[in-house]
């Protein structure tokens, strides 16, 4: 169930002295929009599990996965019967590690993992999510730090298959697969850096030492998203931070984060969060 929600925001409220939640549920209850910083990971256990995710309609049999990325605006409607988990971990410290950012990049706005797509590493992340799940349950001493490295094993798990699918068809990158996903991870530490300046395609893609179609195809390739959306995605979640403290202004904000003027920052924030500036940062003092 939802506990906290203000307009389309969630507060995800975590189990007691963890940054941690999970349900075994068995509710029937549909959940309307809503995003939240978490990010959520559902498996049906019995049944089926429809929801709609970034505009998508994604239908879930029993023992696919779903990974929804932080900022996702996804519903839920439920079975009359059934049983899924839903597990929230927050992920925020997490992401200082670069590989572990730039994974949720290119999942964002959200990954299905079922065994026909993914028949190499399926078993394995669906026995982590189950081990991840008996462990909140017995709730031992050090249960959390237990699920963190569950976790990370299970977001390594699809990173690394990310990996060798994206080079998987070329032989020569295959051999030079692990140069090209630190270069690109370079490259996507760079952009989080310097999203706020004026970042051309042509620029990057020189820092890269590839030419600008060639950059464009394989970025797109590896984030899953075009180099400007990539971008824009970037700038819009350095405004949610500035946009917390109400003593920024919103016309300060958008200078501050890359866009060149105020409407065309109210514009892209209404695209990737379906909301605007001022009403996020109504819904965030609201639900604090």
């Amino acid at each position: 169930m939802i506990e906290t929600l203000n307009g389309l925001v969630e507060t995800v409220n975590y189990k007691q002295s963890t940054s941690l939640k999970l349900y075994d549920n068995d509710e029937y209850e549909d959940y309307p929009p809503h995003w939240h910083a978490a990010i959520e990971i559902i498996m049906p256990i019995r049944s089926c599990y429809d929801l709609n995710c970034a505009g998508e309609s994604v239908s879930l049999r029993e023992g696919d996965i779903i990974i929804i990325c932080p900022g996702c605006i996804h519903s839920i409607k439920a079975p009359e019967e059934g049983q899924r988990i839903i597990f929230q971990p927050d992920t925020t410290e997490l992401r200082f590690m670069h590989e572990v950012e730039t994974l949720i990049s290119i999942m964002s706005p959200y990954i299905v993992v079922t065994p026909e797509d993914y028949p190499q590493i399926y078993t394995k992340v669906r026995s982590i999510l189950l081990e991840i799940a008996e462990i909140y349950k017995e709730n031992a001493s050090f249960s959390e730090v237990d699920i963190y490295c569950k976790l990370l094993e299970f977001l390594s798990c699809i990173g690394k298959n990310f990996v060798k699918r994206s080079v998987e068809d070329d032989p020569v990158e295959h051999v030079r697969r692990d140069e090209y996903f630190e270069r690109f991870i370079e490259i996507c530490d760079y952009i989080q850096e310097h999203c706020s300046e004026d970042l051309s395609l042509d620029e990057i893609a020189g820092k890269s030492g590839f030419s600008k179609f060639y950059f464009s195809r394989r970025f797109k390739q590896f984030t899953n998203v075009s180099f400007y959306k990539y971008v824009n995605q970037k700038r819009i979640a350095k405004a949610e931070t500035y946009l917390i403290d109400p003593r920024n202004s919103i016309t300060d904000v958008a200078l501050n984060c890359g866009f060149p003027s105020l409407s065309s920052f109210i514009r892209m924030f209404k695209i990737i969060k379906n909301c605007t500036p001022t009403e996020f940062r109504n819904m965030y003092w609201t639900s604090r």
